[in-house]
């Protein structure tokens, strides 16, 4: 159950990522891991959703493709940041997000070992699937730090968490 809920300054946390370059256009190319704080989105809205793990099935068919073909939507209602967030590595997160063409809108984040998520309380543990520990599937408003709407998914699937009901959300 999240532990996280509307009105809660997020707990300070970091994640790594690789910024998208044009370099990475090459399959051959693997970018450099930075750090992201959420220090970094003072003064900033932002649309943090969650995912198990990327390319796997409800994840890379359902979940972020209407994310990024809402992209725009959510910049008019003036998003800052639209960033999809899984306990894969950085490495990963970066190929999910070059094979579903995110280039630099979407912020693709790895929460290893759902460490963040876990300070919330939206981690998972599907280890009897041989998945581990693994981000729930929730998706975050948050407004200069504060949140604005908790969404978590009770079951498979995407409803609340979605890009729609996000958007709605706004």
């Amino acid at each position: 159950m999240a532990s996280i809920k509307v009105g809660d300054t997020i707990p300070e946390g970091t994640f790594k990522y690789v910024p998208y370059t044009s370099e990475l256009e090459s399959g051959l190319a693997c970018g450099i891991p930075t750090t992201l704080s959420t220090n970094d989105w003072k003064g900033k809205k932002v649309v943090l959703f969650s995912v198990p793990g990327a390319f796997t099935p409800t994840c890379h068919v359902n979940h972020l493709p209407p994310y990024i073909q809402k992209y725009d939507e959510f910049k008019a209602k003036g998003v800052d940041v639209v960033a999809v967030v899984a306990a894969n590595d950085p490495f990963v997160m970066s190929g999910w997000g070059r094979v579903e063409d995110l280039k630099d809108k979407i912020l693709a984040l790895s929460d290893t070992e759902a460490k963040w998520s876990k300070s919330i309380g939206l981690d998972k543990d599907l280890t009897a699937v041989g998945l581990g520990i693994r981000t729930a599937r929730y998706a975050l408003i948050l407004d200069d730090l504060v949140v604005k709407y908790v969404g978590v998914e009770p079951a498979a699937g995407v409803s609340v968490s979605g890009a729609d009901e996000v958007l709605a959300k706004l």
